[in-house]
């Protein structure tokens, strides 16, 4: 069985990602596609790092950049003094990263900036982490920042009248041009869920893996998901992100 199966912001919860590997069944005939957002929030941000590099070498798997990812690469190269950063998950992963040997960081770095913004498959299904604002698609998009740092597609697909027609002229055309989307960086917590939701043409699949929601898995043909424990039960003697 060749399945594609699609992954949520881990956010440094290894425990999590071992979980949703095993209750999924996952083998090296799957195809791995993750979203972004790999570290900031519980403990083993770096493990979470290690554990995707040899994993990409046992099979095919699409690693997409997310907002945080690139928190962290500024930071193991610059040492940027980011105290927002911190505030938001980024202070559990410099205290995790010191312990960590100057080999292994250029490892990370590396994997860092491998990092896609987005992929497109054959099917015209996009992954990206955020979202994109360019009405005619991620190809014209001016900033690509906004790859990974962008709500306002997720907030469309939301507030959007699902009476309306796609023909009609008030239809977002950002929500014609893809026949499926998957994206992550706005926990679905947020609309007082923990399960994968789909508005219009998305699907969120960032569980609220940083907070106190379950990481989630799922198989982007048949929409099976699977999920690990809640990260606070996990990692029950951290705070993980507020």
């Amino acid at each position: 069985m060749n399945r594609t199966l699609v992954i949520g912001d881990i956010h440094g919860g290894l425990r999590a990602l071992h979980q949703i590997m095993e209750r999924a069944n996952v083998t090296e005939n799957d195809t791995l596609i993750f979203l972004g957002d790999y570290v900031d929030g519980w403990s083993q941000s770096p493990q979470v790092i290690d554990y995707l590099i040899d994993l990409g070498q046992k099979q095919k798997c699409i690693f997409i950049r997310g907002n945080h990812d690139e928190l962290l690469l500024d930071w193991l190269e610059n040492s940027s003094d980011n105290r927002e950063w911190y505030k938001h998950g980024g202070e559990a992963t410099v205290i995790a990263y010191a312990t960590i040997s100057e080999a292994t960081k250029l490892k990370h770095v590396a994997f860092l900036k491998s990092l896609e913004n987005y992929y497109l498959d054959d099917k015209n299904r996009l992954f990206i982490h955020a979202g994109f604002t360019n009405m005619n698609g991620i190809a014209y998009e001016y900033f690509p920042k906004l790859f990974y740092w962008d709500r306002t597609l997720w907030e469309t697909a939301i507030s959007l009248d699902e009476s309306l027609e796609k023909t009609s002229w008030f239809y977002p055309r950002r929500l014609t041009l893809y026949n499926e989307i998957y994206i992550g960086h706005t926990p679905v917590t947020r609309i007082g869920e923990t399960i994968p939701i789909k508005k219009a043409c998305i699907w969120n699949v960032d569980t609220g893996a940083a907070f106190k929601g379950p990481l989630t898995i799922m198989d982007v043909d048949s929409k099976e998901f699977w999920q690990s424990e809640p990260l606070n039960n996990l990692y029950h003697t951290e705070k993980g992100r507020n």
